[in-house]
């Protein structure tokens, strides 16, 4: 029951006093309803990023006075919510649903401005990101990828890596500096981003991995919004990353 995805994780279907699986008759996880609860969040996020999208640029195409708003605004408040949630899973109902409006609005803003400088690069990115989920979705039920220990110590340990070159990006840009060459659109660059998709559609075999998991053991029922929340955070990343090859390739034309 473990994934590479920091909001799931071995402890979430066990009771840490006990260490037994915390479940009760007749309210508990179902694939149904982790499948349905996904596809809910995806409409909220699909209905606030909509409604960003339409907001964050003027007529020119230059940003609108609120779009620093959706973009900060969703992005903090996006990871607030998803710290919020990955330490009161109980709250998933609530929280998960919070965080798919929220992380909508910094979608919709950030996509427009990519489609603005690059036009159809946001329908690439999504088709890539649903095919890449519904490729390895069956390459995990057919058994072609099986979430081994080995497999997901390696992806645990590649995503931790990644994570930590972006938090050096950020400090470093604080100072106006850069990690030279991975975020450029040279051969490294696109290298990296292409190094960074393939772990994040690692991250989902894992993700399908802690699912299955959750409701061969009879996690309670709230675990199926927690489950939900967690594919999201995967397909967010990935759909960034899609994004941000996309334009390093279109860039090089």
């Amino acid at each position: 029951m473990r994934s590479g995805n920091p909001v799931l994780k071995e402890s979430t279907f066990l009771d840490l006093g006990s260490g037994a699986v915390v479940s009760r008759d007749g309210e508990v996880m179902t694939l149904n309803g982790t499948v349905n609860k996904t596809g809910f969040l995806l409409l909220l996020t699909v209905l606030t990023a909509a409604f960003a999208w339409n907001q964050a640029l003027g007529p020119d195409g230059t940003p609108a006075p609120g779009f620093s708003v959706y973009v900060w605004g969703g992005a903090i408040g996006g990871l607030v919510l998803a710290v919020i949630t990955a330490f009161k899973k109980e709250w998933s109902p609530v929280t998960a649903p919070l965080y798919a409006l929220v992380e909508g609005f910094f979608l919709g803003a950030i996509s427009a401005l990519y489609n603005h400088f690059y036009e159809g690069i946001v329908m690439q990115a999504v088709m890539l990101t649903f095919g890449t989920l519904f490729a390895l979705l069956f390459a995990y039920r057919s058994g072609l990828i099986r979430a081994t220990e080995n497999f997901r110590l390696g992806v645990v340990a590649a995503t931790g890596g990644i994570a930590l070159v972006y938090l050096a990006t950020i400090v470093l840009r604080m100072f106006g500096k850069d990690i030279p060459m991975i975020h450029e659109n040279g051969i490294v660059g696109i290298g990296f981003s292409l190094f960074v998709i393939v772990i994040a559609a690692m991250n989902l075999v894992l993700d399908f991995d802690f699912i299955e998991s959750g409701v061969e053991h009879g996690a309670p029922k709230y675990m199926e919004w927690y489950g939900a929340f967690g594919l999201m955070v995967t397909l967010v990343w990935l759909y960034i990353e899609f994004l941000r090859l996309l334009a390093k390739l279109q860039s090089r034309d």
